[in-house]
C-alpha cells in the first residue's frame, strides 16, 4: 500500500476482486472486459484519475484505456473532470446506482432495442395482408413488434418516475401484482 492518506485501490484485495469480477461480468453482458474494469476502478476511486494512472493501475495499454473511457463517456456513466494544476484530463464515475442503471439502460435501448423495434415495424408492415407467407410468421413477427413496443413504452413511462417511487416499486417486488386485476396469464 502507499504510504500516507492515498491508498491504491488495487492494494485492497476485495477491491481488486471487485474490479476483476466486474470485468468478467461485463464480458457476459457484451461489454469489453477492459471497459468494465476501467469502470469498476473509477467507481471505487475516491478521486478523479487520469488515463496514465488507470493504465498503470490496471496494467492496460493506453489505447485500451482511451477506448474504454470514450465508451464509458458515451454511456454517460463516466465524465471528464479537470484538476487544478494538472493539464491532463481526469475521469470520475457516476456513483448513484439508480442514475447509473438508468443511463446504461437508456443507452442500450437506443443502441439495441430501438433499431430492432424499427426493423420489426418495417417487417410487420411488409407482411400485412400477404397471402404468400405462412400466417404464423406474420403473426409471430407482429406479436414480437407489439410486445417490444409495449415494453419500450413501459420503460419510457417508468423512467420518468421519481427515484423514490422506483425504489418503493422495486421493494414491493411481486406484491405489486395485488394492485393489478387478474388477467389471462398468456397475455
Amino acid at each position: 500500500m502507499r504510504v500516507g492518506s492515498a491508498v491504491k485501490v488495487t492494494d485492497i484485495p476485495e477491491a481488486e476482486q471487485f474490479i476483476l469480477h466486474w470485468g468478467e461480468m461485463g464480458s457476459h453482458w457484451g461489454v469489453n472486459r477492459s471497459v468494465s474494469q476501467v469502470h469498476a476502478l473509477l467507481y471505487l476511486s475516491d478521486r478523479p484519475l487520469h488515463a496514465e494512472e488507470i493504465c498503470d493501475t490496471l496494467g492496460l495499454a493506453r489505447s485500451n484505456v482511451s477506448t474504454a473511457l470514450k465508451e464509458l463517456q458515451g454511456y454517460g456513466i463516466v465524465r471528464r473532470q479537470h484538476v487544478i494544476g494538472d493539464r491532463r484530463d481526469h475521469f470520475v464515475a457516476e456513483t448513484d446506482l439508480w442514475e447509473m442503471l438508468m443511463r446504461i439502460t437508456v443507452e442500450r435501448k437506443k443502441r439495441e432495442i430501438d433499431p430492432t423495434l424499427q426493423v420489426l415495424s418495417d417487417l410487420s408492415a411488409r407482411l400485412e395482408g400477404r397471402k404468400d407467407v405462412p400466417p404464423h410468421i406474420a403473426q409471430r413477427i407482429g406479436r414480437m413488434h407489439e410486445f417490444m413496443g409495449t415494453l419500450t413504452g413501459w420503460f419510457d413511462d417508468v423512467r420518468k418516475l421519481p427515484k423514490g417511487t422506483l425504489v418503493s416499486l422495486m421493494k414491493l417486488g411481486s406484491k405489486v401484482a395485488r394492485f393489478i386485476p387478474a388477467r389471462n396469464p398468456r397475455d
